[in-house]
């Protein structure tokens, strides 16, 4: 390798693209070509990226198994920068087999983690956990240190687990200082910022305030029964019941506990419920029915007895009844909350992520674009999908796990 690749090399290792370019931008032989795509994914022209990792892959001879396994693992680095999660997993793994076969284990482990990354964005956090449970992050160079910690972190988040999720952002932010590496440093900055900024509303006896995330998870752990609208579950310390495929009870068991202990009459739950603006005796008739099925869902953790007026929550354990809600509501927030990382996503993707189908993620971005909340970028297969996070809030809670029972 001569002197200009090495220093080109160096200088995408330590984050500094415009430096590499400097060297071989004029270059078309392979390695060059290879180092221009990294220096321009970094650049954020992720277009441009993966057609010269294609064309270095292509160059590369069937004898230089290991630069076109490295090129295998750039180009899974930018798709999952664009966020196109239906890259080949069977190409990266084989591309991770070659670089540990030649002794080029901190390329193998970048492979892994890359992996670890899609593995978390969506939802298969025990997939997760098992990876990073089988990996030695102490002999590694500081960045892939720093990955490491942040795919611990992301998983103890999306568990609630704060104080986990603490400890690894830390772990995380000493690793980034050492790398050197300004976006990665910005990154774990980002992802801490979760932890400081309102995760969820909660209302009780009718009054709303913000929850941090940590207050979340200390309700979750108290005696209190929490009808959680973030992800569609009732759910005391011990007990979680998903009403995510009922959303008629979710809706009546919702309005049931942001007014408990108060009841809640007939004609109001079913407004909510099938939004009729008047209720005739068909839509009582089918609301007994629905507050019998949600009497069945809930019999482990509380009655639904009927008043004169309406209905009330009777919890069996729990001293009180609260509902936990989205910070800002809004429909297809679930959307949104992908969104919210700033990234550009397929609408595959966003399918994937979401556990939905393609079909229903492209009717959501229709109306989210109608209404300005998301904004489009290129066009057929090309096309990507971009929204700002609100600010001052997180979105952990909305973000993709295994529902209960699964």
């Amino acid at each position: 390798m001569d002197s200009l690749i090495t220093a080109a090399a160096r200088a995408l290792a330590a984050g500094d693209p415009l430096g590499a370019l400097k060297r071989v931008a004029l270059r078309d032989d392979p390695p060059a070509l290879a180092l221009r795509g990294i220096a321009m994914a970094q650049l954020g022209d992720l277009v441009r990226a993966k057609a010269l990792l294609r064309s270095a892959a292509r160059a590369f001879g069937s004898k230089e198994a290991v630069a076109r396994a490295r090129c295998v693992v750039a180009e899974a680095e930018i798709a999952l920068a664009s966020r196109d999660l239906g890259w080949s997993a069977k190409a990266l793994e084989a591309a991770r087999a070659t670089l540990e076969a030649h002794g080029d284990h901190v390329n193998a482990m970048h492979a892994r983690y890359l992996e670890v990354r899609r593995q978390l964005l969506i939802g298969r956090l025990d997939e997760t956990e098992r990876t990073l449970a089988g990996l030695d992050p102490a002999p590694l160079p500081p960045a892939l240190r720093a990955a490491h910690e942040l795919a611990v972190a992301g998983v103890a988040l999306r568990r609630l687990q704060t104080e986990t999720a603490r400890a690894a952002l830390v772990r995380a932010e000493h690793a980034a200082r050492q790398a050197g590496i300004p976006a990665l440093t910005a990154e774990v900055e980002s992802a801490s910022l979760t932890l400081n900024t309102p995760a969820a509303r909660l209302i009780a006896r009718g009054e709303a305030r913000l929850l941090l995330l940590e207050e979340v998870e200390a309700l979750f752990a108290s005696k209190v029964l929490v009808v959680d609208a973030c992800r569609l579950v009732v759910r005391d310390a011990h007990t979680v019941v998903s009403l995510a495929r009922r959303p008629i009870l979710f809706v009546i068991a919702r309005a049931l506990a942001e007014v408990w202990p108060a009841d809640v009459p007939r004609d109001t739950l079913v407004a909510r419920a099938f939004r009729a603006k008047r209720a005739d005796e068909s839509h009582r008739a089918r609301l007994r029915v629905e507050v019998g099925r949600l009497r069945t869902m809930l019999a482990t953790l509380a009655g639904v007895e009927a008043t004169q007026r309406g209905f009330v929550l009777v919890p069996h354990g729990a001293e009180e009844v609260v509902a936990l809600e989205r910070p800002v509501e809004g429909e297809h927030a679930g959307v949104l909350a992908v969104l919210a990382d700033g990234e550009s996503w397929s609408s595959s993707a966003l399918a994937l992520a979401l556990d939905a189908s393609q079909r229903t993620v492209q009717r959501a971005l229709d109306s989210l674009a109608e209404a300005g909340k998301v904004q489009p970028f290129g066009h057929g297969r090309a096309r990507r999908w971009m929204a700002s996070p609100v600010p001052g809030f997180a979105t952990t809670l909305l973000l993709p796990v295994p529902l209960p029972g699964e």
